[in-house]
């Protein structure tokens, strides 16, 4: 199942709704998608928790690197221990890198995730001996997903902080993601993907709630994200430093923001709203059993936040060529 291209042959996944496989269908949380149309492209057309109409960018990659088809949730009652080898996703729909994000609707914070991290590797030293689970966890890709809700939540809450209050808000959140990544360190990680921020004023839910309508994006929101993408940027810079560490940047604000530019080269033809329901507002309970697009390949987004398969495939194919960087 290795591929000998990369090496890789797990991938630990930790963030939000972007790369959460189903962890939430197993919380007294609203913030779920264990129901149609969500999954509605999935195998066997059936709701899986992921917040798409199929698989997420870091199933994909797993099946790129021929580790597995898709990537399991850490909660899944179902879950056998000969699939932790491969890999699992720690990630929470709705949280963050702040745990204010996460408690606020009773997800998994990131500090939770990392916990669960940890009794992954306890686990695994069942499995296969210290020796053995340690040498994994070297050898594993950590994908690591977050800072949307963080953003979103705080700036539309607080009606458009100001500019130094959000900035020390991103400095705060850069802050937490550097002493997550140390945390994982310890735990054994030395290769990590970290995933930049979107477009957020780009997103449907972002163009109606702020007022911008279909014709444009809200420049507010995107220079937010901009911001703290370079100061992620940054951090990752530094964190290479380290002995045996090696970092990537997985640049999806431009990718997003080209293919809403110009949808043609991306063969889409919808960037403004999602395929479900109106497409505008509606995202996880709102989008339960509401009709949707007839394509979903065509669209950019799924609901009103969320990417569809089609432009999670155009993720992994980016996750795939930093992973070969990783091991080169």
């Amino acid at each position: 199942m290795i591929n000998h291209t990369t090496g890789c042959t797990t991938l630990l996944v930790l963030g939000d709704s972007t790369v959460d496989p189903g962890n939430n269908n197993h919380l007294p949380t609203t913030a779920r998608a264990n129901f149609l149309p969500y999954g509605l492209n999935f195998y066997g057309r059936r709701p899986t928790g992921r917040f798409t109409n199929g698989r997420l960018a870091t199933d994909m990659l797993a099946e790129k690197l021929g580790i597995a088809r898709t990537i399991p949730g850490f909660f899944d009652p179902s879950l056998r221990l000969a699939q932790l080898r491969r890999g699992v996703s720690f990630a929470s729909g709705g949280s963050g890198y702040d745990d204010s994000t996460a408690n606020r609707i009773n997800v998994v914070s990131f500090s939770a995730q990392l916990r669960n991290l940890f009794r992954y590797k306890l686990l695994i030293r069942t499995l296969l001996g210290p020796r053995r689970a340690e040498r994994l966890i070297n050898r594993a890709t950590f994908v690591i997903s977050s800072g949307t809700n963080d953003m979103l939540s705080v700036y539309l809450a607080s009606n458009r902080s100001n500019a130094i209050s959000m900035e020390m808000y991103e400095n705060h959140l850069i802050a937490r993601v550097a002493n997550y990544t140390q945390a994982m360190i310890m735990l054994g990680g030395r290769r990590f993907i970290f995933v930049g921020l979107p477009p957020m004023g780009c997103l449907p839910i972002a163009r109606t709630l702020v007022g911008t309508g279909s014709d444009r994006c809200d420049e507010t929101l995107n220079q937010l994200a901009t911001s703290f993408n370079s100061k992620l940027v940054q951090l990752l810079s530094f964190i290479n430093y380290q002995r045996q560490i090696r970092t990537s940047y997985i640049d999806t604000y431009t990718a997003i923001h080209d293919a809403t530019v110009d949808p043609k080269t991306f063969g889409l033809t919808e960037v403004s709203r999602g395929c479900c329901g109106s497409g505008v507002i509606e995202v996880g309970q709102s989008c339960r059993g509401r009709r949707t697009c007839g394509d979903p390949s065509r669209y950019l987004y799924w609901d009103a936040v969320h990417p569809t398969e089609r432009t999670n495939q155009h993720f992994a194919n980016v996750m795939m060529d930093s992973i070969r960087e990783l091991y080169s």
